[in-house]
C-alpha cells in the first residue's frame, strides 16, 4: 500500500514504531507543545485508554482556549438523492430501490427560508454522485439560490475540477466537505463498485483542487468502521497536516462519522466503539488545537452532549437525511442513513446553554465572499 500512496500519506513510520507505549509516553503526548503523528498514534493506542479522563481535560482546556465557550451550528440540506455511484455502504447508491428526488428552485427557496426562520445561517448542501438529473450546473444554481438567503453555504457532493470549484465559489460557496471514506487503496476499490468515485487518486486530490479554487475551508473525514481506525486516523491527520502546509490561506475541519444504519445494510468490518471515538476526538484536539472538530447527528444525544466543548466545537442539529424535509411539501425521498440525535433546535440550544456553552448560528458574512 505504501508505494500506492503519495509520500506525505505514508502512515507506516508512525504505526510500526517499536518504542514502548507506557504512562510516561502517553502523558508526554498529552502535554506535548508540538504534537504530530507520533503523538497522535500514541494517544490512539489501546494503552491510552487508562488516561482518557486526562485526555478529556486537556482537550477541553485547548478547546476553551481556541474557541471559547461557543459551539458553531450548521444544518445539512439534501438537494438531491440521485446518484451514479456504487458505494456499498451508502443508502443513495444507484442500485438501491428508493424514491429519487431533487429540489426545484421553488422548493429550495422554501427549504432555506424555513431554515432561516429557525435561526440557521450556515447550511451544507448535499447531493449524490454526479448524474444527468443533478449535475454540476444544477448544484451551482442551488448554491446561488441558497446564498441569497444564507451567509455561509458549503457543499458536500461529487468530486470536481479546479474550474468547477472556482465557479462554485463565485456562485457563493465558501467551503467543501469531502471524505476520502478510507485511505486504504485496495479496500477503497472494493467498496466503490462503479462510478467516478472509484478513482482513488482523483478523489484524494479534491481538497487541493478546492483550496486552489479559493474555497475558504475544507472538511475532511474518514468513514469509521471501514478499516483499521488507528491507521485511518493517522492518514487523516497526515492529510490535514499536508493541506495546512500547502494551502495555508485556507483552513480545514475534521469530522468523525461512524457508519450508521442504511438501506444497503452494510456491516462495518471494524466497528468503532464509544471509547475509541472519544480518544480519537480528544487526540485530534490535542494534536490540531486550532482546527474545528465536527460531530453530526449520526451520534446519540448523550454522546453529543458529552463532547460539546470537550474537543468538539462545531455540530449539526435538527438534521434530515431525506431530500428537503424542512419547509417544502413535496414527496419524501429515501434516507441516506438514519439520524440518531433527533432533537429540535430549541431543545439542543437549551442543552448547550445548560453547559454554559453559547450556540453560534453565524460566524461568516456573505459580504466577505467577494
Amino acid at each position: 500500500m505504501a508505494d500506492v500512496l503519495p509520500d506525505w500519506l505514508n502512515p507506516e513510520p508512525w504505526l510500526s514504531d517499536d518504542s514502548v507505549v507506557d504512562g510516561d509516553s502517553i502523558r508526554s503526548a498529552i502535554y506535548s507543545l508540538s504534537p504530530g503523528p507520533r503523538e497522535l498514534a500514541v494517544l490512539l493506542s489501546k494503552e491510552a485508554g487508562g488516561h482518557i479522563e486526562e485526555m478529556a481535560q486537556r482537550a477541553q482546556a485547548i478547546t476553551l482556549r481556541h474557541f471559547g465557550r461557543t459551539i458553531s451550528l450548521y444544518v445539512p440540506l439534501y438537494v438531491s438523492n440521485y446518484c451514479s455511484g456504487g458505494c456499498i455502504y451508502c443508502g443513495f447508491a444507484s442500485d438501491r430501490e428508493q424514491i429519487r428526488l431533487k429540489l426545484s428552485d421553488v422548493e429550495l427557496k422554501a427549504e432555506v427560508k424555513a431554515l432561516k426562520k429557525q435561526g440557521f445561517n450556515d447550511v451544507l448542501l448535499l447531493t449524490g454522485e454526479r448524474t444527468e438529473e443533478a449535475g454540476f450546473e444544477y448544484l451551482k444554481e442551488c448554491v446561488k439560490t441558497a446564498s441569497g438567503y444564507i451567509h455561509n453555504v458549503s457543499v458536500e457532493a461529487f468530486s470536481m475540477s479546479v474550474d468547477e470549484y472556482k465557479e462554485l465559489h463565485e456562485a457563493g460557496c465558501t467551503a467543501i466537505t469531502l471524505y476520502q471514506e478510507t485511505y486504504n487503496p485496495e479496500l477503497y476499490k472494493e467498496l466503490h463498485r462503479w462510478g467516478q468515485k472509484q478513482d482513488y487518486a482523483y478523489r484524494l486530490d479534491v481538497p487541493s483542487r478546492a483550496m486552489e479554487a479559493g474555497m475558504r475551508s475544507l472538511g475532511l473525514g474518514v468513514l469509521l468502521g471501514l478499516d483499521d481506525p488507528i491507521r485511518e486516523a493517522v492518514c487523516l491527520f497526515l492529510h490535514a497536516q499536508y493541506l495546512l502546509k500547502k494551502h495555508w490561506r485556507s483552513g480545514v475541519m475534521i469530522s468523525f462519522p461512524r457508519i450508521c444504519a442504511q438501506m444497503g445494510e452494510y456491516k462495518p468490518a471494524y466497528p468503532v466503539d464509544d471509547e475509541f471515538l472519544a480518544r480519537m476526538i480528544f487526540a485530534f484536539r490535542i494534536c490540531l488545537p486550532d482546527v474545528p472538530l465536527v460531530l453530526s447527528t449520526r451520534e446519540s444525544a448523550r454522546l453529543r452532549d458529552g463532547f460539546a466543548g470537550v474537543g468538539i466545537n462545531r455540530m449539526s442539529v435538527a438534521s434530515k437525511t431525506t431530500v428537503g424535509g424542512y419547509g417544502s411539501d413535496g414527496q419524501e425521498s429515501g434516507k441516506q442513513f438514519e439520524v440518531t440525535d433527533t432533537r429540535d433546535v430549541n431543545t439542543f440550544c437549551a442543552m448547550l446553554r445548560s453547559k454554559d456553552l453559547e450556540p453560534v448560528f453565524k460566524n461568516w458574512d456573505s459580504v466577505f465572499n467577494a
